[in-house]
């Protein structure tokens, strides 16, 4: 190679290659320890990065789904959800209702009410559902959507019917398919017939079709404008017809265009003053309190009040409009837009409204591929650079090539020897073994969170369906003054878990603090204590309003993804106490307490800590403080310990011929309490000895527990292993 730092100037094989090229260079041998540093990286970086892949696409705490249906989408991750209020303006969602429904496991039901998975699940592969429109018919309510399909990528026309005011759904199919995408399916009456005026991107028109055999079967009425408009309605106005609608080029959204006719038929005549200021339709606009209104959309609805519409003029308003929006992000199903919304007054007087919801944005899946493939080619440059630093690959270029003097690459090339002679990157010292190890690092660390933009999804923890249903639990921790700082992260976290509904925390001992000191996406109730006693976790609260309890110590740390499956699991289960920390306490007598290990020995437990367990508040509650649990609660205040191990005990003797237990492993738990010295139970062997004689007097109490074993890996999804 010689001392030049541009190989194969002076000819050689070199003089007939075309451009720059790299070259592998061995400095004497094959023991050389750029050989080695070069084979230790590409083992390290190939091995990271299949264990790498091997977790994300093996781990069932990710909830992969390979089947058709609810696949990422560019488009996003669309959803529906269902409002009731005593007018369009005071909207709130299903779950302020307080509406419970035992058929589908769902106390209270919760938004969203529809979702990819309803309809793929009813046999028809889903990617998303939106821009929803209900339409009343005798005592049903039906409401039109568009579905993506997931074979032809395009939007489709489905259907779905309510007989209770739009709690719950059935599914009902697809009921208009072209060739072309189909959104934005606007259903009215017009002389006692039932017409849909969909969205069409393929044709460039507004077409107009009619309901044959309401609902499923539909036919082309009439083409009623031949003109690109998007998003459009037709509403009735002063005797008058009137098309509102936006223009649609190639490749934007033009602005609010009017069109009006005395009937929907046509012929239909521009407004003179086309076009308008204003955003694209979100919906079918209403009438209230006599005055009209539209409904418009960027990343949320907004609404304008039609102040004069003739067909010389036209003047709208905003005016001050909110639907009730989590703020728990992409955790939430419309945490991040929403763009469509369909109000309608029942016969009761009340307003229903169903409104679409993302909790990602249009490009999710090719901009985290871009950001994805850019880590891992940027992880792969550090290792190629610090190589040609060690001189195991150089770059030449051919003398052909060469007019004048590349400054460029002779800087490079100084720079190169400089480092080296400076022993900064020589691997036959501390320092540059030092320097080696963290760009190594350096680059594993950026290729897994490559590969983790590319394969791992979005982040977001969503919720598990029951019966197509979702629900919500409240979330209980106990604590004191001394565990402040354990408290703030533990409501900062949990509150943005998707089935979080309240946060209550039993405040034992201490001043206590302000609910405002406390950042949290969801309410935060203080109930202050008048006594110190590990009884109040099970106090009766009649202020909770979910079915479902988690209580969970305010030291543990888990990701929202365990709450849900745990929360799916005792859904239906809902007589179990469902848990992520497993017992087993095994016969004869002396009965002992041991850790968990003990358990996976003998593959089996017949207890969950109560620490971190979901439980049924109207059972569990009223069970413990009954007058049968009196003697077991003296002990829990005798020891200060053991609350759990009861509630146990009282479970298992309430649940004849099965099992009262249900175990599910989390993917990582992490307890805060150790890195603040002030968990409760500091002294491992004490603590393991006052809870064996709790099993000793609870089993004198209420029977034993020992033959209720139930074995890990019972369930086909692989979350109790």
């Amino acid at each position: 190679m010689g001392s030049s730092p541009f190989v194969g100037i002076t000819g050689g094989t070199s003089d007939k290659t075309h451009g720059s090229r790299w070259r592998v260079h061995d400095n004497g041998g094959g023991h050389s320890p750029t050989v080695h540093y070069l084979f230790v990286s590409f083992l390290l970086c190939s091995s990271v990065g299949v264990f790498y892949i091997f977790y994300l696409f093996n781990n069932p705490n990710l909830n992969y789904n390979n089947s058709l249906g609810c696949q990422e989408d560019n488009d996003g991750s669309w959803a529906i959800g269902a409002f009731y209020g005593d007018s369009p303006f005071s909207l709130k969602p299903i779950e302020d209702m307080n509406i419970w429904d035992n058929k589908s496991a769902a106390w209270p039901v919760a938004n969203p009410i529809l979702t990819c998975d309803s309809v793929t699940n009813s046999g028809f592969p889903s990617n998303y559902v939106a821009d929803p429109f209900l339409y009343a018919k005798d005592d049903f309510l039906y409401m039109f959507f568009e579905t993506k399909n997931v074979i032809t990528m395009q939007g489709d026309i489905g259907v779905a019917r309510s007989n209770d005011n739009g709690v719950n759904w059935e599914q009902l199919g697809v009921v208009l398919d072209e060739d072309w995408h189909l959104s934005h399916p606007y259903v009215f009456n017009y002389n006692h017939q039932i017409y849909m005026m969909p969205q069409g991107s393929g044709t460039r028109d507004i077409r107009l079709y009619k309901a044959i055999e309401f609902p499923f079967k539909w036919k082309l009425e009439k083409i009623i404008l031949e003109h690109p408009l998007v998003n459009s309605v037709i509403i009735y106005h002063e005797n008058m017809y009137w098309i509102f609608g936006s223009y649609q080029t190639r490749l934007t959204f033009g602005d609010l265009e009017i069109w009006y006719s005395k009937t929907p038929f046509g012929p239909w005549t521009p407004h003179m003053k086309n076009p308008f200021t204003g955003p694209r339709n979100g919906g079918r606009p209403f009438v209230y309190n006599g005055n009209l209104y539209r409904l418009g959309h960027s990343e949320n609805i907004r609404v304008f009040k039609i102040e004069h519409l003739t067909t010389h003029h036209y003047i709208e308003s905003e005016v001050n409009f909110k639907v009730e929006k989590s703020t728990k992000g992409i955790n939430a199903w419309n945490g991040a837009r929403s763009h469509h919304l369909d109000v309608q007054r029942l016969r009761t007087g009340e307003w229903v409204a169903v409104a679409d919801g993302d909790r990602t944005h249009f490009g999710d899946v090719t901009s985290r591929h871009v950001v994805g493939c850019g880590l891992i080619i940027t992880s792969g440059s550090i290792v190629l650079l610090t190589c040609w630093l060690l001189g195991f690959i150089k770059c030449f270029i051919p003398l052909t090539h060469i007019k004048k003097r590349n400054d460029s690459i002779l800087n490079w090339e100084r720079l190169k020897l400089r480092l080296r002679l400076n022993q900064t990157i020589n691997p036959n010292t501390y320092m540059g073994k030092f320097i080696l190890t963290v760009l190594l690092i350096l680059s594993i660390v950026i290729a897994c969170v490559g590969f983790g933009y590319m394969y791992g999804g979005n982040g977001w923890e969503k919720p598990y369906p029951v019966n197509n249903h979702f629900s919500q639990f409240t979330l209980l921790a106990m604590t004191y003054d001394a565990r402040m700082w354990n408290l703030k992260m533990y409501v900062n976290h949990y509150s943005k878990c998707a089935s979080v509904r309240e946060i209550l925390v039993v405040w034992n001992k201490g001043k206590p603090p302000n609910p405002s000191e406390l950042e949290s996406a969801v309410p935060v109730r203080i109930r202050v204590e008048e006594k110190n006693s590990l009884n109040n976790r099970f106090r009766v609260d009649p202020f909770i309003k979910t079915k479902a309890v988690l209580e969970l110590d305010d030291d543990i740390m888990m990701n929202c993804d365990d709450l849900e499956r745990g929360f799916k699991v005792w859904r239906e289960n809902p007589t179990r106490l469902v848990g992520f920390y497993p017992r087993l306490v095994t016969a004869p007598p002396p009965l002992k307490y041991r850790p968990e290990k003990h358990a996976r020995k003998h593959d089996g437990y017949n207890m969950v800590l109560t620490g971190a367990a979901f439980v049924d508040r109207e059972f569990a509650f009223e069970r413990y403080w009954s007058e049968e649990a009196e003697l077991g609660r003296k002990m829990v205040d005798e020891v200060f310990n053991c609350e759990d191990v009861l509630m146990n005990f009282l479970y298992s003797n309430s649940t004849p011929g099965g099992h009262s237990v249900e175990y599910i492993k989390p993917a990582w738990a992490i307890d805060t309490s150790k890195f603040s010295g002030v968990a409760i139970s500091g002294n491992t062997q004490a603590h393991y000895r006052v809870r064996s004689r709790c099993l000793e007097k609870f089993t004198e109490l209420y029977g034993g527990i020992t033959e209720w074993k139930v074995g890990f890996r019972r369930r086909k999804d692989g979350w109790d292993r």
